[in-house]
């Protein structure tokens, strides 16, 4: 298994690719902490905050791009926002 600092390196790279699309709307987003379980906390910041679509936003972009790339990681939560299922 790799270790922290390249997973969170490859998390970096998983939220700079979906960046720019969350910059087109005034948004962006902060990686706070990874876990000793391999949970990374991620912050939406600006427009995103108080989106009423934060929550596809963070399931379908940030939270699937993660997932996807860094396969260690077993969740993403959100740190500013309740996601709803």
């Amino acid at each position: 298994m790799a270790n922290m600092k390249e997973i969170e390196e490859r998390i970096l790279d998983a939220m700079n690719q979906i960046r720019p699309f969350l910059n087109e709307d005034g948004g962006d987003l902060v990686l706070k902490e990874i876990t000793e379980d391999y949970i990374a906390r991620v912050e939406l910041t600006g427009q995103c905050t108080n989106c009423s679509m934060n929550n596809m936003t963070f399931k379908a972009g940030v939270k699937d791009a993660i997932m996807k790339q860094v396969p260690e990681v077993k969740d993403v939560e959100a740190v500013n926002f309740a996601l709803h299922e």
